[in-house]
């Protein structure tokens, strides 16, 4: 199932709020508005000790997870 740009973004909302709390989380989202962020190189270092086959299986299990019909 694909998901909506605005589930993403409530979804991704409440899991920093889960994780971090109410403040912290705003205070996440307006530390990575005022700074520039390129992906590329960040993502190169984001799983140092995984390789591209074991990232490659965890992406598609979690895809059919997140396929799978909700009871």
């Amino acid at each position: 199932m694909m998901r909506t740009d605005t589930e993403i973004k409530v979804t991704g909302f409440r899991a920093l709020v889960a994780a971090l709390g109410d403040v912290q989380a705003e205070k996440f989202i307006a530390l990575i508005q005022r700074e520039p962020f390129d992906y590329t190189p960040w993502q190169r270092t984001l799983w140092p000790d995984k390789s591209i086959e074991e990232i490659s299986q965890a992406a598609m299990k979690q895809r059919r997870a997140d396929q799978l019909p909700e009871n």
